[in-house]
């Protein structure tokens, strides 16, 4: 099951997404030759990276099998909307979609 899983995962991530992480793995790991790279501040890749592990944790977990919950769950790890708004939204929808 955990390949399932993990092939989960890599399968909800964009063409954007798996060049970051080709890169990071090409800069050894390191986020000040990968801010270099992009030209952008250190600050800026480790929030990128702490969404993309965000977003790896999400799409991993088997919380649900619905595909609508969790490209919510994607979008709100990649910052396009705030908790509140997330949480809206999630409640909203489960409510309309009735009991599983």
């Amino acid at each position: 099951m955990q390949a399932t899983r993990g092939q989960r995962a890599l399968d909800g991530l964009d063409d954007e997404d798996l060049a970051f992480i080709k890169r990071f793995i090409l800069a050894s790991g390191s986020l000040k030759e990968l801010a270099a790279a992009y030209g952008v501040s250190y600050p800026t890749v480790r929030l990128r990276l702490d969404r993309l592990i965000q977003k790896f944790r999400i799409l991993d977990e088997n919380r649900s099998e619905d595909p609508y919950e969790r490209l919510l769950r994607v979008q709100f790890a990649e910052g396009k909307f705030d908790a509140t708004t997330f949480q809206q939204l999630l409640t909203a929808y489960q409510q309309q979609k009735g009991p599983a």
